[in-house]
């Protein structure tokens, strides 16, 4: 199902949207990390979804569905 997947990337999208105000105010280095790997694992989200999005990869296993592996490769 390709809507749970852009529901997953518009979520991504929004929790951007909020903590983009304050990655500025980090000045100690444990912020700076800590904002720092925020977005390293943001990235990480954002990439898978794009992924199944475009369907460069095999969805999740709750997402599959019941249709044999040769209609699945045929798309």
């Amino acid at each position: 199902m390709r809507i749970y997947t852009v529901l997953r990337l518009l979520l991504s999208g929004f929790f951007l949207y909020f903590s983009w105000a304050f990655i500025p105010f980090a000045f100690s280095p444990i912020e700076k990390l800590f904002w720092g790997s925020w977005l390293f694992f943001l990235y990480l989200i954002v990439g898978g979804n794009l992924a199944a999005f475009l369907k460069l990869c095999e969805p999740p296993a709750l997402e599959q569905t019941d249709e044999p592996l040769h209609t699945i490769q045929n798309r």
